[in-house]
Parts: C-alpha cells; sequence; structure tokens
C-alpha cells in the first residue's frame, strides 16, 4: 500500500481529465473563427480538451471544406461537421475558400457535399457523452442551438449533458447590438431565454481589448511550409492588421476557466431585445455571467492565444 503522502501527491499531480468540446461556428465570416479552431486544437494536442464536433451556423459551401482541413493538417481527420441548412450569412468569403482550394492541403469534405444539420449532429454527440461533461463553445450565430431547443427533448437532452456554453455574443454593460446576436435574434433570444445550464458571454469588448497581431503571422507560422490558418489570415484582410480575438478569449475560458485570465461579473440573466441589445439584469438565481478583462489580464490572454495559435503540430 502506497503511503498516504504518495496518494494525496498523485492525486494532486494528476493530469485533469481533456474538456470534450463542441465548436459551433460561424466559420468564414470573421477570421477569428479559424484561429480559434487553432486554439482548440494545440490544446488538444496537450491533453487539454478534446474536439468532438464542429458545427457551422455560415450556411456557405466552403465553411465545411475549410473546417475539415484545418482538421487534417491537425492529424484529426475524423471530426464530424455539421451545418445549419437554410441558415444565415451564405456569402462566400476568401479565407475559407482560397485554402480550400489550394490542393496542398488535404480535406474530404468537398464544397458541393451536403452536410448534416448542425443540431442532429450536436445531438448525436451529446447523446453518447456522461452527463455534465460536455462544454460548447458558440462562437457564430445561435441557430444550431435554438434548432435543438426546438426538438423534442432537446433542451432536457442540454440540461442533462452540458457543463457549461461558453459563447461570444453581445457587448456589456452597455448592451449594443453585437454582430452574433443581431444576425440571428430569434435564435438568440430562444438560447439565452430557455437554455437550461450555465451561460459565460465574452461580450464585444472583450475580444476588442486584446488583438492578435500580425506580427505573429508573419514569424510564428514558419515552422511548416503550408498552414491554412496563417493563409486564410493573410486572405482576410491586407497584411499586415492585428485582429480582435472575440472567438478565442470564448475557448480560452471554456479549457481554462480557472487560469485566472478573466474576471466575471455577478450572476444575471441576459435578456435580449428586438433590434440585439443585450443586457445582464441582475439576479442571485440567474445562470449568466459575462467575462471582465484588467489591462495585466490582456497581457496574459494574448500571450497564451498567441502561443496556442502558432503552436506547432
Amino acid at each position: 500500500m502506497k503511503p498516504l503522502f504518495a496518494l494525496l501527491l498523485g492525486a494532486i499531480l494528476a493530469p485533469a481529465a481533456p474538456v470534450p468540446l463542441i465548436f459551433d461556428t460561424d466559420m468564414g465570416n470573421d477570421i477569428d473563427d479559424a484561429l480559434a479552431l487553432a486554439v482548440i486544437h494545440a490544446l488538444e494536442s496537450r491533453g487539454e480538451a478534446k474536439l468532438l464536433a464542429v458545427t457551422l451556423t455560415k450556411d456557405n459551401k466552403w465553411s465545411g471544406p475549410f473546417v475539415d482541413l484545418v482538421n487534417h493538417f491537425y492529424g484529426r481527420p475524423g471530426i464530424p461537421i455539421g451545418i445549419s441548412n437554410n441558415g444565415p450569412t451564405p456569402k462566400d468569403s476568401d479565407y475559407t475558400r482560397l485554402p480550400a482550394q489550394n490542393a496542398v492541403y488535404k480535406r474530404k469534405v468537398k464544397p458541393e457535399d451536403k452536410l448534416p444539420e448542425g443540431a442532429t449532429v450536436i445531438r448525436k454527440v451529446l447523446e453518447s457523452q456522461p452527463d455534465k461533461s460536455v462544454v460548447i463553445v458558440q462562437v457564430g450565430f445561435s441557430t444550431n442551438l435554438a434548432r435543438l431547443l426546438a426538438e423534442p427533448g432537446g433542451k432536457e437532452l442540454a440540461a442533462r449533458k452540458v457543463k457549461l456554453l461558453s459563447v461570444m455574443a453581445g457587448q456589456f454593460p452597455t448592451g449594443k447590438p453585437e454582430y452574433n446576436v443581431r444576425i440571428d435574434v430569434p435564435s438568440a433570444r430562444k438560447v439565452f431565454g430557455e437554455w437550461p445550464g450555465e451561460i459565460v458571454f465574452s461580450g464585444f469588448e472583450i475580444g476588442l481589448a486584446i488583438k492578435y497581431e500580425a506580427v505573429s503571422i508573419e514569424r510564428d507560422y514558419g515552422w511548416v511550409a503550408n498552414h491554412p490558418v496563417s493563409d486564410a489570415y493573410r486572405a482576410y484582410q491586407k497584411m499586415p492588421y492585428d485582429r480582435p480575438t472575440w472567438d478565442l478569449t470564448s475557448v480560452l475560458y471554456a479549457v481554462r476557466p480557472d487560469r485566472g485570465y478573466f474576471g466575471l461579473s455577478d450572476t444575471g440573466t441576459v435578456a435580449v431585445a428586438e433590434d440585439g441589445q443585450t443586457k445582464l439584469e441582475a439576479s442571485a438565481a440567474g445562470k449568466h455571467r459575462y467575462l471582465t478583462v484588467t489591462p495585466e489580464q490582456r497581457a496574459r490572454v494574448l500571450e497564451a492565444l498567441t502561443v496556442l495559435a502558432s503552436q506547432p503540430r
């Protein structure tokens, strides 16, 4: 029998189990979605996360192929991908289309393929996981999760299986209409009004205060001849440019909530107005909070996200 000290030391030093993640994204609308996916893969390589599925709320034919080639690039080609068919913002994006058209990147998903419904993929994944284990990171519109809640038993399934919903949405405390909410207000109102568990919001102001630097794209990705995320970054806007880390912050909090990267507001319930304004109505019984960040935390977060997004495979 091991001495008590050895048992306690082993318990302290034992690595935490990887966080099971579903990444729900409007990949193709802004480059931060691509950087966020790179961060997730880096966290999985470190044993901190397990990417169960990627679901899309941008209904565009290049979004799926791009996600698929990024997953292939990181050596995880079997990750399920779903999409909100007949969903919003179907317009093409150079940053997903150009890498997907580059033959140097392997992928199975073709632009003409009909991907399964995002809500169906989420449901199937949740049903296969232990209770209160899954973290959903929603960094696009609320379309897929609203459709899940509208299905028979969808709300009960979410209550049983989901530990946390980490959302990039809203703006706090001012409530100015934010893009992810404004584009699909009915879905946002449904999800934020009916979701049965805890939601932590990374508001517009958080990512805006922490900008991913072009110098990282220019210097940190040279460990490989062709990198789909740096290629996508270059295709999104004329270089050099720095871009807010909106979606990356939701990923970082979802996997590392106890590292002190962010502060948290008091609890309450986020209400969504018809124009997309968001406001946290304080309540001790509420299940919603939003992230806050100090200047010192901003520096730590940027360093962590830069290292993770550019981490070699």
